[in-house]
């Protein structure tokens, strides 16, 4: 009965547990849903609800479509920045549905678990553009699974509406330059941290060294030039 609970835990035929929770990370039932949503205690993946404000969603939206995706591609680069302050960032996406459990999603998946818990207690005493931040761990683990299959293809007949995640993209040469951006300051950190490691096996053998040359200029042995001092 436990291996038969486990197997169904989180899909549909889970009678307990919200499904749409556990895949997505919010439920357009929110509190209401007759599923529990159980929170993680620990994930490599944080939600920011809410966070960005699709200019098109507003009643009289002047921007191009250029203009839209240059407003976008800041945004997407600012938080990006942002959140890799925390970690190694593996993936970040933008929900850009209008329901309002998913209107403005901010999802960020982590190498590491700690990176995300470390970036849930930091941002949730922070403001962005004149709002407060709610952040908490998400559930999510395969965003592949959350998304809306019909949309990728321009067949949702949903709309914003859908309950899965349709996702805003930024431009690709932007999306490039945050990875091999990261992946650089991931080496240089690497780099830094092996030099730190050797320093004091080095000085620990220059010591060494120093040691034995002083304990033979005080026995009498002869030396041409005095033990090097530090």
């Amino acid at each position: 009965m436990a291996e038969y609970l486990a197997s169904i835990y989180g899909t549909e035929k889970d009678k307990v547990n919200c499904s749409f929770y556990f895949k997505i990370g919010a439920c357009r039932h929110g509190e209401r849903c007759s599923r529990k949503h159980v929170k993680p205690t620990f994930s490599q993946t944080v939600l920011i609800a809410n966070m960005y404000k699709n200019p098109a969603h507003e009643q009289f939206c002047t921007l191009s479509d250029e203009q839209m995706q240059d407003d976008f591609d800041l945004f997407y680069e600012d938080v990006f920045m942002e959140l890799a302050k925390f970690g190694e960032v593996e993936e970040m996406i933008v929900c850009d549905n209008i329901g309002d459990h998913l209107v403005g999603n901010v999802y960020c998946q982590y190498r590491y678990e700690e990176s995300a818990g470390n970036a849930v207690d930091s941002l949730n005493n922070r403001f962005y553009a004149g709002r407060p931040l709610y952040a908490e761990l998400s559930p999510v683990t395969d965003f592949r699974e959350a998304c809306c299959r019909q949309h990728e293809i321009a067949e949702c007949n949903r709309g914003g509406f859908c309950n899965f995640m349709h996702l805003r993209h930024p431009s690709r040469s932007l999306k490039r330059e945050l990875q091999d951006g990261q992946r650089l300051s991931i080496r240089e950190k690497e780099r830094e941290s092996r030099q730190a490691t050797r320093r004091p096996a080095e000085d620990e053998e220059r010591r060494g060294s120093r040691h034995y040359e002083d304990d033979r200029h005080y026995r009498g042995s002869y030396s041409s030039s005095r033990p090097e001092e530090y």
